[in-house]
């Protein structure tokens, strides 16, 4: 029988004692964080949550054991890998996620690190006077000349291309550049709640996310509701304005005078009224008067005139106008 030793049987009791009391689980990931930024992270965290680091094989056997006690966390056994640490706490997933990524921080490269992303340096001087260091500079491919007594970088220079190693030379200089091409944080691979193991891809949401999606449903739902009519308590007072609206619009077209109404019929009316005047060649003097203040009300920039019609077509349309333009004012003011 394989003797184990007394501190990792202590600390798989203490890591199993961590997750069933919490009602969150995560892993996280802390692949190239220095020492001294874990205890600074560690201490963030203090009095909402435990990181704890160990072993990945007792890591392992501690969510084994845990899960005996609560379902699920098995789950999280495939995000222990590589360098990473068990946090235990009561900040819901979505906002631990987010209070781990708000501790990121940029961080010089190591050489031979995979380039996050295309690093280049800039046109423009340096902090460099001259020296032997414009060399240096030229050796690792950045376009460097001496200018006004500054060494200065005559074009954008793509020293790595996302994805490529990071020469040891390229890391070196880049800090002296005041270039940090690498991210250094917590990433939180997985995280277990209620029985749910919670991936990176589901937690990576924009703040306000869901709250925007849910507000945009709610008043789709109740555009639909409104346009089939169909009566809620969210929809009712929308639906009786809108039917006040429609009776209102059928009651002006079909001349019903209503107390509500009658004032938009009276002006209706007047203005076919007008219209019927100006066509026949009224000769009454309040009419013609009321005309000419119409037109002077017009803009002075006339359209421009379409090409004279026949001496028919003309007499022809001021027929049709007159009777279409009689039977409307007349329905209009006798109903």
């Amino acid at each position: 029988m394989t003797h184990v030793a007394a501190w990792k049987k202590d600390l798989v009791k203490e890591l199993v004692k961590d997750m069933t009391e919490n009602p969150i689980v995560a892993i996280v990931d802390l692949h190239g964080i220095p020492g001294q930024q874990i205890q600074s992270m560690r201490a963030g965290l203090r009095g909402h949550a435990i990181l704890k680091m160990t072993k990945n094989n007792l890591l392992l056997l501690s969510l084994e054991e845990a899960s005996k006690k609560k379902p699920g966390l098995e789950g999280l056994k495939a995000a222990v890998h590589g360098q990473c640490a068990m946090v235990a706490t009561d900040i819901n997933p979505f906002r631990l996620f987010r209070q781990l990524e708000a501790t990121k921080a940029p961080a010089a490269a190591k050489p031979g690190e995979a380039a996050p992303h295309d690093i280049v340096v800039p046109k423009g001087p340096t902090p460099f006077g001259p020296g032997p260091i414009i060399g240096e500079l030229q050796k690792i491919g950045i376009p460097a000349a001496i200018e006004s007594g500054k060494i200065v970088v005559r074009k954008d220079a793509t020293l790595v291309k996302m994805g490529d190693p990071i020469p040891g030379p390229v890391a070196a200089m880049l800090p002296k550049l005041g270039i940090l091409p690498m991210i250094v944080g917590m990433d939180l691979r997985s995280a277990f709640e209620n029985g749910t193991i919670y991936g990176r891809d589901v937690l990576d949401i924009p703040e306000g996310y869901y709250s925007t999606m849910f507000a945009t449903a709610a008043f789709n739902a109740r555009a639909l509701g409104v346009a089939i009519a169909f009566p809620t308590k969210e929809t009712i007072v929308p639906l009786i304005a809108k039917a006040f609206k429609e009776s209102m619009a059928l009651s002006i077209s079909a001349a019903i005078p209503t107390r509500e109404n009658i004032e938009m019929l009276l002006a209706k009316a007047d203005s076919q009224m007008l219209a019927l005047a100006a066509a026949t060649g009224s000769t009454d003097e309040r009419i013609v008067v009321r005309l000419k203040s119409a037109r002077s009300a017009k803009p002075a920039t006339a359209a421009p005139s379409k090409p004279a019609a026949k001496k028919e077509e003309i007499e022809e349309k001021d027929e049709k106008v007159s009777e279409e333009e009689a039977a409307a004012g007349l329905s209009a003011l006798f109903g």
